[in-house]
């Protein structure tokens, strides 16, 4: 199961990330897949001030991104409510790491003195591009963050396992988000349709289960090891205390893993 997270405050906050492996050496096979813990809080419903602010920013960034725009600081406080606006700092960096963690769109300053930025896609998946949604918003980073917990589990996880670790994060059936909207469409129907995810009905189960692994298309534009490496990067963590698993990822991208392993052989695998 997964492991339950710290408290953690803020309406789009990081999933954190945890090796076991800190302070000792183990086997992937030994580690707890649970290792990548959720410890976020990106839930949709204001739970302070700033958190529409940081809602409102987070909407005009991304349009700037999917226009290709230039942005500045004085845009974006523009944005932001007057009386809040003294509280920019906050709001941009908050707006920032919603994107970087949902989007996988990094904010880069390119001219220090207008404080101008360009925002940059920090993932190969094309997810944006090869939705059929017109109005879909950018979810590469959330897919990634799907994408890094099957691989942590055995390169496939149970329905019931992955909602209860998306529950964790504050991402719940049915309820909406500014961005990502209602993620139970996302995950079984838009990411299986695209192929990003692969969903099978657990053999004899009935009622039926079901289980994730890797799309094809997700196989095709990115790799395990660069998955991971999101992941690590999103909390700032030294990527030498997930070297064992990077040294998984890495063996499994080289040997063209395409199917994952059953999930008898990832439970065994795990214990």
């Amino acid at each position: 199961t997964l492991s339950p997270p710290q408290s953690l405050e803020g309406s789009c906050s990081v999933p954190a990330l945890r090796s076991t492996s800190e302070g000792g050496s183990s086997s992937p096979e030994k580690e707890d897949p649970g290792s990548l813990q959720a410890s976020a809080d990106i839930e949709s419903s204001p739970k302070d001030p700033l958190d529409e602010q940081v809602a409102d920013l987070a909407r005009f960034m991304i349009l700037k991104y999917q226009s290709k725009d230039f942005i500045t600081e004085a845009e974006m406080v523009n944005v932001i409510t007057k009386k809040y606006r003294k509280h920019f700092p906050v709001i941009f960096t908050r707006a920032s790491k919603c994107l970087e963690v949902i989007c996988g769109i990094d904010v880069k300053e390119v001219d220090p003195t207008v404080h101008g930025y360009v925002l940059v896609s920090s993932l190969d998946l094309a997810d944006d591009e090869v939705s059929t949604e017109k109005h879909r918003m950018p979810t590469n980073g959330f897919l990634a963050i799907i994408l890094g917990v099957i691989f942590l589990e055995g390169n496939c996880i149970s329905e019931e396992n992955l909602w209860d670790f998306l529950n964790i994060m504050g991402v719940y059936a049915g309820k909406e988000h500014f961005i990502y909207g209602e993620p139970r469409k996302l995950i079984t129907v838009d990411w299986v349709r695209d192929s990003y995810l692969e969903s099978r009905q657990v053999p004899n189960s009935d009622p039926p289960r079901y289980e994730f692994r890797w799309g094809l298309r997700a196989y095709a534009e990115t790799t395990k090891v660069k998955v991971l490496e999101f992941l690590v990067k999103i909390k700032g963590m030294d990527p030498i205390s997930f070297s064992l698993w990077y040294e998984k990822a890495l063996r499994d991208d080289e040997e063209g893993d395409w199917t994952g392993i059953g999930f008898e052989e990832s439970t065994a695998a795990m214990s």
